[in-house]
């Protein structure tokens, strides 16, 4: 299961487009939900409704429940949340691979479902009003609420939600087509019954992520191009909707009076801002600057230099602007220089694990990230999915058919990454790398590093797309050379670092793998070897192993919570163990900074901050006109 964006993206999101946007692969029977008699279900299909679904175990709320636990159902309505943004935007399309989309316009659509914040992988009914599913999940029904609208009016029907699996997986972005091809066939089977059966075996993951699915108009965009951006506002069904924008520069959403899903009981006490605007900043340091001016009203800060010395101003000293570290319980995934095995350069594991021993991340964290983050020694870190020391019995279970085909060490070494003492000298580590870069075949000549067969230098290309994280590779750029290596940095802009990623037209980029506590079928688009072929997939590092492939089938249909631990585990030492990053670093607390402006009910989740659920608290606001610039 992907995971769940960050709540104070409040795009809800487009995680970054894709959480919540499924595409599936669809054929079968589409009959119109006017005048036409559907098929019967089977009685060896009849099942009992739900209000909810998890993907292992039970749901925590009963049916009859009002509203989640960190919701206020009494939360006021009102006022203007502005946000900010870095970059720029030319289209209202997030869903296909062309533009750059705007911020937020995942407010403007509603999903089948909606997950739970304080559960690790739960979903309950929002356009759907209850599902049903078989004890194998070889199929998923959904029945649509009768009162769900899009903004015109029109009910939300069947013939919408096929529209949507048809059209995302013709025109959308290629993750769409892939992520869902276990799902055989979609029909219509009652007025307002959908169904998809799956292919390929059990996955229990799949009626959930049918649940993620955003819903489309057909009759608005069955006579527009769908594979075309557009500055056009599109028609939605969602809590928001477009008011008004200048490309590039601002969006601003208002609050649809009349939204259908408001008493929905996953919508209560969220959606409280009249309005949300995005201002669009080309630079950070600007934008920081931006926020202690008052412009803007709340910052999730990703800088630990910005959030150790850039905060001190006036307004944080009067208690104008809060400042907080608020603690999640979410697996951290894996950041890291990421190495592009299409490169002859590193295909060799030996040289992308001497590459880690360049980089000293206790020096880093010392005098960069002033003591704030913990390196990364799991791609599930923060979580029970890690793998720590030797593989367990059931782990070898799973590992030793693949003996062979996976690294040795995974049976014999539990993985760790290279220290330092934080003083700066990286000597002993360059002396690991400097073996294991002889063994691999390269010679130090003329104080260049050079194969031994043919001569060439080793040299690569960093590429970025933000300079603040120069301050990171420089440092790691000098320890690189010391060991011959000519190794450069390169920042680009937004546009033209995403078609190069797209296209894997890079050495080594700096990138991240969200995880949820539930991974399931996103782990074939980030290390399966058929998306290591698409452009424009995850796999950014080109991993083309079948025995990573089969790790992921079994993770997949792992029956329950405690198999699915252990699959992870076994993927992760795998993974590891093939050094396809430089491991870097992660945080477990949300690094929030705000305008005293808002109220907030009394209970956080534990897997988000739930920010959609605060509200503009009105006399905080008074309180606080004139001493701030901030745009309506």
């Amino acid at each position: 299961m992907i995971p769940a964006a960050s709540a104070v993206n409040i795009t809800r999101d487009m995680k970054n487009t894709i959480k919540r946007l499924a595409i599936i692969g669809l054929t079968g029977l589409v009959v119109s939900a006017f005048g036409f008699a559907h098929p019967p279900l089977l009685a060896a299909e009849t099942t009992k409704p739900a209000h909810g679904i998890a993907i292992h175990g039970d749901v925590k709320y009963p049916p009859d429940f009002k509203h989640f636990d960190y919701a206020d159902p009494n939360a006021p309505k009102g006022g203007t949340l502005s946000r900010h943004t870095i970059g720029t935007f030319d289209s209202f399309n997030p869903f296909i691979i062309k533009g750059n989309p705007a911020a937020g316009l995942g407010l403007t659509y509603d999903t089948l479902m909606t997950s739970s914040f304080d559960e690790p992988a739960s979903e309950y009914g929002l356009i759907a009003e209850s599902i049903e599913t078989p004890k194998d999940r070889s199929w998923v029904i959904f029945t649509l609420r009768a009162d769900a609208r899009w903004h015109d009016g029109k009910p939300i029907t069947v013939d919408d939600v096929i529209f949507s699996l048809e059209t995302l997986r013709a025109k959308g972005q290629p993750f769409y087509r892939f992520y869902y091809a276990n799902v055989a066939k979609a029909e219509q089977v009652g007025p307002r019954k959908v169904k998809f059966t799956f292919k390929g075996g059990e996955n229990r993951e799949l009626p959930v992520i049918m649940g993620q699915l955003t819903v489309l108009p057909k009759h608005y965009w069955q006579n527009r191009d769908f594979s075309k951006t557009t500055l056009t506002p599109p028609l939605g069904s969602g809590a928001y909707k477009i008011k008004a924008f200048e490309p590039g520069r601002f969006i601003t959403y208002e609050r649809v009076k009349d939204y259908w899903g408001a008493d929905v009981p996953v919508n209560k006490g969220a959606n409280n801002y009249d309005r949300i605007r995005f201002d669009y900043y080309r630079d950070a340091t600007v934008a920081l600057e931006a926020f202690k001016s008052g412009e803007y009203d709340f910052r999730l800060e990703n800088s630990s230099k910005a959030w150790a010395t850039s905060y001190d101003s006036p307004p944080l000293k009067n208690g104008w602007i809060k400042k907080q570290m608020i603690r999640h319980y979410n697996a951290a995934g894996m950041q890291g220089f990421a190495m592009n095995l299409r490169r002859d350069l590193f295909k060799d594991p030996r040289v992308r694990r001497a590459l880690s021993y360049a980089f000293d991340f206790e020096w880093s964290n010392k005098n960069l990230f002033y003591g704030q983050y913990t390196r990364s020694v799991s791609y599930f870190d923060n979580s029970d999915l890690a793998s720590t020391g030797l593989p367990s019995k059931d782990e070898l279970k799973i590992l030793e058919p693949l003996r062979g085909q996976i690294p040795e060490e995974v049976f014999t070494k539990p993985y760790k990454v290279p220290v330092t003492d934080g003083s700066g000298n990286i000597r002993p580590n360059l002396r690991e790398a400097f073996k294991l870069l002889k063994a691999a075949g390269w010679v130090f000549k003329n104080r260049k590093l050079v194969n031994g067969k043919t001569g060439k230098p080793f040299q690569f290309e960093i590429l970025l797309v933000s300079p603040l994280f120069e301050r990171v590779v420089l440092p790691y750029i000098q320890n690189l050379k010391r060991l011959g290596i000519d190794a450069r940095v390169r920042t680009v802009d937004t546009s033209q670092y995403r078609r190069r990623v797209d296209d894997f037209d890079f050495d080594v980029i700096v990138h991240g793998v969200g995880q949820s506590l539930s991974p399931g079928n996103e782990q074939r688009e980030f290390w399966g070897s058929d998306s290591a072929k698409r452009k424009g997939s995850r796999n950014v590092f080109g991993i083309q192993n079948p025995a990573i492939d089969k790790l992921i089938d079994l993770l997949i249909a792992a029956p329950n919570r405690k198999e699915l631990i252990t699959r992870v585990r076994a993927l992760d030492r795998v993974l590891l163990w093939g050094h396809y990053f430089v491991p870097h670093w992660h945080i477990n607390s949300f690094r929030i900074a705000y305008w005293d402006v808002f109220g907030r009910p009394k209970t956080t989740p534990k897997y988000n901050l739930g920010f959609m659920y605060w509200w503009v608290d009105r006399k905080k606001a008074d309180a606080m006109a004139g001493r701030r610039k901030i745009k309506k």
